[in-house]
């Protein structure tokens, strides 16, 4: 037997305005896409903002379902909707932002297990990496350059 360490590494931003303008802007059309959210049972709102190559910003946000689990996650919302609509378009970036009812949410909120295998599908489905930038309603950024820095052993059609 052998042991194996994975280690991942991210950059983090003590506040919104330490990034770049451009993904300012994105990072603020999640909130907007947050604050859309259809979240009556979990009171949990999830926005995502994808930037295309072209610059068109796809917007997506958490709608549930009172039969679970039927609803969908904001990243997958966005990322499924920017297949369907601009299949010739690589995605730059990803700005996810969480928030919720009961309690100030300041810790950055990363994809859920889910979202992480249709993000990665996205990665090896382009041939690059997606910039994903996650936070809560306020306070720290992370960025990670690419998902495998949240799911190292990513599965592929190479299974299949």
């Amino acid at each position: 037997m052998k042991k194996i360490k994975i280690e991942s590494e991210f950059e983090a931003y003590d506040d919104l305005k330490d990034l770049p303008q451009d993904i300012q802007d994105l990072m603020r059309a999640a909130f907007e896409a947050r604050d859309a959210a259809y979240a009556p049972y979990s009171k949990f709102h999830v926005g995502a903002a994808i930037q295309l190559e072209s610059g068109i910003v796809v917007k997506g946000s958490n709608q549930e379902n009172a039969a679970y689990p039927s609803g969908l996650c904001a990243e997958r919302t966005a990322i499924y909707y920017a297949g369907a609509n601009y299949t010739d378009q690589k995605i730059k970036a990803i700005a996810i932002s969480a928030k919720a009812q009961n309690k100030e949410t300041l810790t950055p909120i990363a994809p859920c297990g889910a979202c992480r295998q249709a993000i990665a599908e996205y990665e090896v489905k382009q041939g690059q990496s997606i910039a994903i930038y996650f936070m809560g309603e306020r306070g720290s950024v992370f960025k990670s350059d690419s998902l495998s820095n949240l799911l190292p052993f990513i599965f592929t059609q190479e299974y299949l």
